[in-house]
C-alpha cells in the first residue's frame, strides 16, 4: 500500500573524453535513488542532448561498450554525404537509437538490476560537457 507519492529531481555534470565513450554512471544514479528517500516507485534517467544517450548494459566486461560501439559506427558511420553542418551527423543518429532515458524499477530504496547490468552514458560527439537528470517517483518510508 502506498502511504503517500513523492518525486525528486537530481542532476549531475559529465565530462566526456571523446568521441564513443561509455562512462558507467550506476553509482550516481543509485546515489540519487538513495538521496530521494523512495523506497519503492521508478526512477527515469534522462539526457537532454542530441548527440549522447543513455542504456542499461553489462558492466562487467570492458570489451561490451567497445563492441556495441564498433556496431554502431557500423550501423551509422561519419559519411561525407551527410549535409547536417556541424559534421556530427553520425552522432545524432546513434543517439536516437540508444535513446536519451531510461525507466527503471527502484524496490527498497535501489535500482533493480540484473546482476551484470549497469547505467551507461554515451557519448558520440565529445569531448563535451553533459549533464544527467534523475527523477525517481514513488513511496517512501
Amino acid at each position: 500500500m502506498i502511504k503517500y507519492l513523492m518525486t525528486v529531481l537530481t542532476s549531475f555534470n559529465i565530462r566526456t573524453s571523446g568521441k564513443c565513450c561509455w562512462i558507467d554512471v550506476t553509482d550516481e544514479v543509485q546515489k540519487a535513488v538513495a538521496g530521494s528517500g523512495i523506497r519503492e516507485g521508478l526512477c527515469v534517467v534522462y539526457v537532454p542532448h542530441t548527440t549522447a544517450a543513455v542504456t542499461v548494459n553489462e558492466n562487467a566486461d570492458s570489451d561490451v561498450p567497445r563492441d556495441v560501439g564498433f556496431a554502431l559506427d557500423m550501423i551509422s558511420p561519419d559519411r561525407r554525404e551527410f549535409h547536417h553542418g556541424e559534421g556530427n551527423s553520425a552522432a545524432h543518429t546513434k543517439a536516437s537509437i540508444v535513446g536519451c532515458s531510461l525507466t527503471l524499477i527502484v524496490t527498497g530504496g535501489r535500482l533493480l538490476l540484473g546482476t551484470w547490468q549497469g547505467v551507461w552514458f554515451n557519448e558520440y560527439d565529445g569531448p563535451r560537457n553533459r549533464k544527467v537528470h534523475v527523477r525517481v517517483l514513488g513511496s517512501g518510508e
